[in-house]
C-alpha cells in the first residue's frame, strides 16, 4: 500500500481474509462465513417455523444496522474533520501563524501513533487534525505573505485532483493491482529518502534554494511534478482500500481509520501543492 494508515490495517488490506482484528469473523457465524444447511443442529440454536417465517418476512438489514463500514461513515467523518482542519488553520493563520511548528512537531507524533494503532482512536484521529490544522494555518500564511493568491490555487489544485483520482478510480479506467502497489511503495520510499537528504543538505548550507538544494529552479518542479504524480497514485490506493473494507464488512469504527488515512494523503498532496506552485512563482 502507498499510505501506511491503509497498509497496517488487517482489515483494509489486501491480505485481509474477512475476520476482524482480533480473529472473530466478519458477518457474526463462526467461521466467518454463513453457515449452511444442516448446519443448525450443532452449534446453532433450534428455530421453530413461525420465527423463520417472521424472519423471511422482514426487510432485509442495512449495513448501518449491523454495524458494518459504509462509505456513508467514510464521507461524514472525512467531512467533518477537513471541516475542523479548515476552522484550526483559519483560526492560526489570523492569531498565531508563528506556532506552525509546534503543530508540526505534534502532527507527526499522532500521526505516527494513529497509523500503526490497530484499532483507531478518535480522540488522537482529531487531536493529529487539530495539530495539523495549526500546521497549515501557519505554512499557508508564511507562503501567502510571498506569494498573493497561492493558497487558494494550491486548495483548487488539491480540490481537482481529488476529484479527478475518485472519478478515474470509480470509472475502472486505473485498476490497483499487486504490480501497481508495488511500483507505488518502491517509489515513495525513494521519495522520501531524497527529501530526507535534501533536509540534511539544507540544514548543512549546503547548495542554495528556498527548498533545499534539491528542490530549487527546474529540477524542483520535475521532483514536485513528480511528488503530485504519487500523491495521487497514494489516492487511488486510498479508494480501493476502503472499497475493500466496505466490500468486506469491517466494523463501522474503522470508518475513523479510512477518514485518518484520505486526511494524510490530502495534506501531502496540498504540500505538494503548495511548493510546487511557489517554485513556479520564483
Amino acid at each position: 500500500m502507498g499510505n501506511p494508515v491503509f497498509a497496517n490495517s488487517d482489515v483494509f488490506g489486501a491480505k485481509s481474509n474477512g475476520t476482524t482484528l482480533n480473529g472473530a469473523p466478519l458477518n457474526g457465524s463462526p467461521t466467518g462465513q454463513a453457515p449452511q444447511y444442516g448446519q443448525y443442529g450443532a452449534g446453532y440454536p433450534a428455530t421453530d417455523a413461525s420465527t423463520l417465517g417472521t424472519m423471511y418476512d422482514a426487510p432485509s438489514a442495512t449495513t448501518a444496522q449491523t454495524g458494518r463500514l459504509t462509505y456513508d461513515d467514510v464521507i461524514i467523518k472525512t467531512g467533518g474533520l477537513l471541516a475542523l482542519l479548515v476552522a484550526v488553520g483559519a483560526v492560526t493563520w489570523v492569531m498565531f501563524p508563528d506556532m506552525w511548528w509546534a503543530g508540526a512537531i505534534v502532527g507527526l507524533v499522532l500521526g505516527l501513533v494513529n497509523a500503526f494503532r490497530r484499532n483507531p482512536s478518535p480522540v488522537l484521529i482529531v487531536g493529529y487534525t487539530i495539530a495539523q490544522g495549526v500546521f497549515l494555518g501557519g505554512i499557508s500564511a508564511m507562503y501567502e505573505s510571498q506569494f498573493n493568491g497561492i493558497v487558494a490555487q494550491a486548495v483548487l489544485a488539491t480540490v481537482c485532483t481529488f476529484a479527478a483520482c475518485l472519478m478515474l478510480f470509480r470509472s475502472g479506467r486505473v485498476r490497483v493491482t499487486p504490480r501497481f502497489t508495488r511500483w507505488l511503495l518502491f517509489a515513495m520510499v525513494g521519495y522520501l529518502i531524497f527529501s530526507l537528504v535534501n533536509v540534511v543538505l539544507m540544514f548543512a548550507n549546503v547548495g542554495g534554494g528556498q527548498f533545499g538544494p534539491l528542490r530549487s529552479g527546474g529540477w524542483g518542479i520535475i521532483v514536485g511534478l513528480i511528488a503530485v504524480g504519487l500523491a495521487s497514485a497514494s489516492l487511488i490506493v486510498d479508494f480501493d482500500a476502503i472499497q475493500r473494507g466496505v466490500r468486506n464488512g469491517v466494523p463501522a469504527k474503522f470508518a475513523w481509520s479510512a477518514a485518518f488515512g484520505l486526511m494524510v494523503t490530502l495534506i501531502w498532496l496540498y504540500l505538494e501543492f503548495l511548493r510546487l506552485l511557489a517554485i513556479f512563482r520564483n
